[in-house]
Parts: structure tokens; sequence; C-alpha cells
């Protein structure tokens, strides 16, 4: 790891405001292009930009206390949750009864992108994902990284510090769970 951002790290843990900014801004970029995949997984129901929706993950982030980020992978994986859990705040909160949520737009797609889910699946899976969270936190931040954030199990195996085939077989374990509890066909 880059040393300017573990000096960083270290002093952003230690309370230190002007580190946290300048952690921040040294990872901007990276950030940013997570906020695009996590927009792009989440499905063409958030009409928010990516921009958007990292400024409100940093904001999000700096008022919390005692948030421990021991190495980039950690900060990028926390970073990761706290978007798709605004951008799935986000689409319910369109979606709800009093925003006109009984009303459903929709679009003639003219492309034919990958299949991505709409809002109300997006929040089924969000869901299913904080229940998976409460038996094994380590399979919910794998879907986060893989599903919402577009890593690859090669770049999440290096994330973590682990074999690719460990990260293939926890992924198919995740899949499983989500399948199992949203009741229907792998989302993924």
């Amino acid at each position: 790891m880059d040393p300017t951002i573990s000096s960083l790290i270290a002093s952003a843990e230690g309370g230190d405001r002007s580190a946290a900014e300048a952690l921040f801004a040294t990872l901007y970029q990276e950030l940013h292009r997570l906020a695009g995949r996590v927009l792009a997984r989440g499905g063409s129901g958030a009409a928010l930009s990516a921009t958007t929706l990292l400024h409100e993950a940093y904001l999000d982030i700096a008022r919390r206390d005692a948030v421990s980020f021991p190495n980039r992978a950690r900060f990028m994986a926390y970073a990761a949750r706290v978007m798709r859990g605004l951008l799935i705040d986000y689409v319910r909160n369109r979606q709800a009864q009093k925003r006109g949520g009984q009303f459903e737009l929709t679009a003639i797609s003219t492309d034919v992108a990958e299949a991505v889910p709409d809002g109300r699946e997006l929040s089924r899976i969000g869901d299913a994902v904080d229940e998976l969270a409460a038996i094994d936190a380590s399979l919910a931040k794998l879907v986060d990284l893989k599903f919402f954030c577009g890593f690859s199990l090669r770049d999440i195996a290096t994330m973590r510090g682990v074999s690719e085939r460990t990260v293939q077989r926890d992924w198919q374990k995740a899949r499983i769970y989500l399948h199992r509890s949203i009741g229907g066909q792998p989302p993924f």
C-alpha cells in the first residue's frame, strides 16, 4: 500500500480531520469510479449522479465517530457499503406512497444493456443483504463489492488477501443465501 495513504489512514483514525479530508482527496477519483459502478449496478431508477452519491457518502462517513479503517481495502469496502445504503434509501424514498410510489414510470429502452434490477428489486436485494450481514458480515461485504460496486472476484481476492477460489466459494454461498431469501431466481 502507498505509504502516504497508510499514514493518512493512521492519522484519520487518530481523529485528525485534515488527514481524513486529505485521504478523501487522494482517493477521490477511485471513489468516484466506485460511485459510478454502484449507480450502474443499482438500476436506472436512481436519478443521482456519481458525484452526488460520492459526496453524500463522504458526509455520512465524516459524521460517524470511531470508524476504523486499518487499510485501503477496508476503507473502500466501507465506502461501498455506505453508498449502497444511500442508494437503497434514495430508491425507497422515491417509491414511497406519498411521493407517488403507486405509479410506475416506464421508458422504452433502446439499448440492450445488462439487465439491472428495478427499484423494488433493488430494495429486496438490499434487505436480503442486510439479513445476510446479521448472519455473516464478510459475505455481505462480498455482495457489496461484487454486485453493487462491480469489482471482479480477482480484485476482491486481492483486497482481502485470499485466493480467488476462496472468494468464488464465498460468492456462491452468498448467492445461495440471497436466492433463498428473495425467493426467486438468483439476482446476479
